[in-house]
C-alpha cells in the first residue's frame, strides 16, 4: 500500500520508480527545440508507431521517435533481416510506402518527429528474393548496385586496429558498399532524400563506424534536401583504429560507453560513480545516451528489460541527468537472440509508455538545461537538484531509505512524477528551507519539478 503525505514535510512513497546521479554537464545534444527525448520503437510496424505517437509519445512530450529501417530487405523472421537491404524501396515487414508516409503524418500531428534508421554501409550477405519481390545476389541488386560498387576486400573484418580492415572489409559477411564511389554516394543520398520528402526529420546511420567519416560527409553533401537531425552509430572499442569522436563533426554519435557505465553502477558498482558520468566520453553536446539498444540487450553489455526495476531506474536517471540527448529504447521480449518481433499486439516491453518513464519525459522538458545542485550519494542511493527547476532521489538498494533531502525547489506541494502509478497520486512537501523528508522503499525513486504540482 501507499501512504500519502502525513505532515508538512513528510511523505512516504511506496512505488517503484527511479533515477540516478548527476554531473556538471549542461550541454544538450543536437535535436533542436525544447523536446529533446527520443523513443526508439524497435521493429514496430509503422502503423503501430503512428498510433503510439498519437496515444503515448505526443501526450508524454517526446520530441522524436526512431523507427527501424525502411528498406526492402532479405526474407526471414529474425530481427536482423531488417538490416540486410536489397533495394531502397519501402517494402519490408514493417509496412509499405503508404504505411510509412501515414506514420510520419500521424507522428507529426502529435508533435513527434520521425528519425529513420538508415542502413547504407552494406547490403545483404547472400542471394534470394527480397520482401518486395526484388531478386538479388550478394553483389548484384538490379537497378541499384552491381559488383563494381562494392569494396574489393571480400572477407570478414579481422583486425579492428586496422582502419582499412574496419572500413573496407565485410561486417559479418555483409556486402560492403564502396562509399568512396560517386555512384554509391549518389544512390545513398537519393534514398535519404526520398525519406526526407516523406517528412522524415533526420537519420540514425547504422554501422557508421564502417564508413570513413569523409565518405559520410560526402553523402550528406550530395543530398538535395538538408539532412536534418543526424546521429551516427559508432561503437567505442578500446585501442581500435576508428573512434567515435571522428564522427562528431557530422552530428551526434551514439555513446555506447554510457550504457556500460550505467550497468556497472546499477549492478553494484555504486551510484556515486555516476557523479561525473560524462568523463572519458563524448562531449555532452555530441552524445546520444541510451541505457540499452537491440544489440546491447542481447550481448549483455548493458542492462535490459530483463533487469526489472533496476532497468527502469536507469532509464529514469538518464532522463533526469543533463549529459547528452536521451534515447529511450523500447523493444520486445525475447528468449533467443535472433528472435524477430511479435506478430500481434502482445510481447512488446512498452518501456516508452511506463508511467514513470513518461513522467520523466515531462521532467526533462521542464528542467531544460538547468544545472546540477545538491548532489548526494551513498552506496546504492543518490539525489540531486536541477537548479530550482527539479529534484530527484533514487534508492536502488534492497532496503528502505529514510532521510531528509536537500532540494533547491521553492516551498510547496509537488507530484512525484516517478511514480509507477502515474498521475499525481503521490504528493511530496518541500519546506521553506528546501528540504523534503522522504521514505523510499527499495528500488524506487521520487522526482519533482516546478510545473508538476497537481
Amino acid at each position: 500500500m501507499r501512504k500519502r503525505l502525513l505532515g508538512a514535510s513528510t511523505a512516504t512513497v511506496l512505488a517503484a520508480g527511479g533515477l540516478m546521479a548527476a554531473t556538471p554537464w549542461h550541454a544538450q545534444a543536437d535535436p533542436p527545440g525544447e523536446k529533446t527525448v527520443t523513443a526508439t520503437l524497435f521493429e514496430r510496424p509503422y502503423a503501430s508507431v503512428g498510433q503510439e505517437c498519437t496515444d503515448t509519445l505526443g501526450p508524454a512530450g517526446y520530441g522524436y521517435v526512431e523507427v527501424s529501417p525502411a528498406t526492402e530487405h532479405i526474407q526471414g523472421d529474425q530481427w536482423w533481416t531488417s538490416y540486410q537491404p536489397v533495394s531502397y524501396k519501402i517494402a519490408g515487414r514493417l509496412g509499405d510506402r503508404t504505411d510509412f508516409q501515414n506514420m510520419v503524418k500521424a507522428c507529426d500531428a502529435a508533435g513527434v518527429k520521425v528519425i529513420a534508421d538508415a542502413v547504407v554501409n552494406h547490403m545483404s550477405s547472400g542471394s534470394g528474393t527480397g520482401t518486395g519481390g526484388t531478386r538479388y545476389t550478394k553483389y548484384g541488386y538490379p537497378g541499384t548496385y552491381e559488383d563494381g560498387d562494392f569494396h574489393a576486400c571480400r572477407r570478414d573484418i579481422k583486425d579492428y586496429t586496422s582502419r582499412d580492415d574496419v572500413q573496407n572489409c565485410e561486417l559479418v559477411g555483409l556486402a560492403d558498399l564502396d562509399t568512396g564511389s560517386d555512384k554509391v554516394r549518389s544512390a545513398i543520398a537519393g534514398y535519404l532524400d526520398d525519406l526526407r520528402s516523406l517528412g522524415v526529420a533526420g537519420f540514425r546511420i547504422d554501422a557508421a563506424k564502417h564508413m570513413a567519416a569523409a565518405d559520410v560527409e560526402a553523402i550528406k553533401g550530395k543530398m538535395a534536401q538538408g539532412p536534418g537531425f543526424w546521429v551516427s552509430e559508432v561503437i567505442h572499442g578500446e585501442g581500435e583504429a576508428v573512434q567515435p569522436d571522428e564522427y562528431t563533426g557530422l552530428g551526434d554519435v551514439d555513446e555506447f560507453r554510457y550504457g556500460r557505465h550505467v550497468k556497472s553502477a546499477f549492478q553494484g558498482g555504486g551510484l556515486g560513480s555516476l557523479q561525473n558520468i560524462g568523463d572519458g566520453k563524448l562531449a555532452g553536446g555530441s552524445a546520444r545516451t541510451f541505457v540499452d539498444n537491440w544489440d546491447t540487450e542481447r550481448n549483455g553489455s548493458t542492462l535490459s528489460y530483463k533487469d526489472g526495476a533496476a532497468y527502469t531506474l536507469a532509464n529514469l536517471f538518464m532522463l533526469a541527468h543533463p549529459y547528452g540527448s536521451p534515447n529511450v529504447y523500447s523493444g520486445y521480449e525475447f528468449s533467443g537472440n535472433d528472435a524477430g518481433p511479435p506478430s500481434g499486439g502482445s510481447g512488446w516491453t512498452g518501456n516508452h509508455a511506463k508511467p514513470e518513464i513518461t513522467g520523466m519525459v515531462g521532467f526533462r522538458n521542464a528542467v531544460g538545461d538547468a544545472g546540477l545542485k545538491d548532489w548526494w550519494s551513498e552506496g546504492a542511493a543518490l539525489s540531486f537538484s536541477r537548479d530550482d527547476r527539479g529534484f530527484v532521489a533514487v534508492n536502488n538498494g534492497d532496503g528502505e531509505l529514510s532521510r531528509t533531502f536537500q532540494t533547491s525547489l521553492p516551498a510547496g506541494s509537488y507530484c512525484n512524477v516517478a511514480s509507477a502509478q502515474g498521475g499525481c497520486d503521490q504528493k511530496v512537501e518541500v519546506t521553506d528551507g528546501g528540504t523534503a523528508q522522504l521514505t523510499l522503499p527499495a528500488r524506487s525513486a521520487v522526482a519533482l519539478y516546478v510545473d508538476a504540482t497537481g
